[in-house]
């Protein structure tokens, strides 16, 4: 995933586009070389999902403790 693509890429947006990935992956049809590039595409979308999974959770843990320091 490119570096200006990536500052317009939300969580949802990467899930739509794995989405799509997934199914043009899954087509009989497509020749090797774009199932690479599709491939390559998946894991780069997977690992801007899974920070931005791991940025929610650090927030949420931090909030707790807060809340819990708080009370």
């Amino acid at each position: 995933m490119e570096d200006n693509k990536n500052k317009d890429m939300t969580l949802e947006k990467a899930f739509e586009e794995l989405d799509g990935i997934i199914r043009k992956m899954e087509s009989k049809d497509i020749p090797l070389e774009e199932a690479f590039k599709l491939y390559r595409e998946g894991t780069e979308l997977l690992e801007f999902a899974n920070g931005s999974i791991d940025k929610v959770e650090k927030e949420i843990i931090r909030l707790r403790r807060e809340n819990e320091d708080g009370k």
